[in-house]
């Protein structure tokens, strides 16, 4: 690559999610790049592919000649510190300049300018995540809408045809969440959302779209989605407690995601839980996207 074109060092932050991929580039304090586009073709498990694919998306949101001084991905799907370092190491022949790869969540508490604490993101799933003293990473959660991701999009969906399917083996006639479900999977009847669920493609984006039905039937009084919503909030507290137990600091916990933001319900059902079981622990909203943080750690590289 030729020299960079800029006086100052370039540094290149990308934030590689499960839907859209973020990429943005500052040299000081000027922004050089800002580029949005869809997380298609990303291949985390395959660490050749996906260094190419983080070089090829660098090279087409830089300008002509621009050379980075350093390197941070925040990347969906990349689970544990064995397969950040074969991404990391694969990028070496691609970049002249140090790299750093670490899962996307890793970088909610460098976005929120901290040093230390603990990260949760609900959205479509969700997984909290932080660093003890030595700096070893821990993560608990993220495994799935099979298995997991209690208070995520999908995993709320999950346990509100459970608690459906619940009320309807004892009798009871089908009340707004029943409804709302129903018509969100488009089936006839409460026993045909088991076939919905088993026959989605994708179980965490098929069934996670149909959220907003559970959080409009607790809107409308259902005591079934109440109780569900309720749950979540005490799931996604338990992460936390998880992370501390495992000795990381949770003095500040930076929450993000679509869905335990947007819906207050769900979020004060978290902070309640959090408070009762980790009275030291401060949740304050992501208010910069993910991203900064991945800059922030291409900083740090320099």
């Amino acid at each position: 690559m030729q020299d960079s074109p800029f006086p100052r060092p370039l540094v290149v932050g990308i934030d590689v999610g499960g839907t859209k991929t973020h990429l943005r580039a500052r040299t000081g304090d000027e922004l050089v790049a800002d580029h949005v586009r869809p997380s298609s073709g990303w291949r985390p498990h395959d660490p050749v592919a996906a260094a190419d694919w983080l070089a090829a998306l660098v090279a087409g949101a830089l300008p002509a000649c621009a050379r980075p001084a350093a390197v941070a991905v925040g990347a969906h799907a990349c689970e544990t510190p064995r397969q950040c370092a074969e991404i990391r190491a694969a990028l070496r022949p691609h970049f002249d300049a140090p790299a750093s790869v670490v899962g996307d969540a890793e970088l909610l508490v460098p976005a929120a300018g901290l040093d230390r604490g603990a990260g949760l993101v609900a959205g479509t799933g969700s997984v909290a995540v932080g660093r003890r003293e030595d700096g070893t990473p821990v993560q608990v959660g993220g495994w799935g809408a099979l298995l997991g991701d209690e208070g995520g999009a999908a995993g709320l969906v999950r346990e509100a045809v459970r608690a459906v399917w619940a009320a309807h083996d004892l009798g009871a006639e089908p009340d707004e969440l029943a409804k709302g479900l129903l018509a969100a999977f488009e089936v006839p009847d409460v026993p045909a959302l088991g076939g919905a669920l088993e026959g989605a493609a994708s179980p965490s984006a098929d069934w996670g779209r149909h959220a907003p039905a559970v959080f409009a039937a607790a809107e409308a009084g259902s005591s079934l989605a109440g109780a569900v919503l309720a749950e979540g909030g005490r799931s996604l507290a338990a992460l936390v407690v998880r992370l501390a137990a495992r000795g990381v600091p949770v003095d500040d916990v930076v929450v993000a995601g679509s869905t335990v933001l947007a819906q207050p319900v769900l979020y004060d059902a978290f902070v309640a839980s959090l408070a009762e079981h980790v009275p030291h622990a401060r949740p304050r909203h992501l208010d910069v996207p993910p991203v900064e943080g991945a800059l922030a750690m291409a900083r740090s590289l320099l």
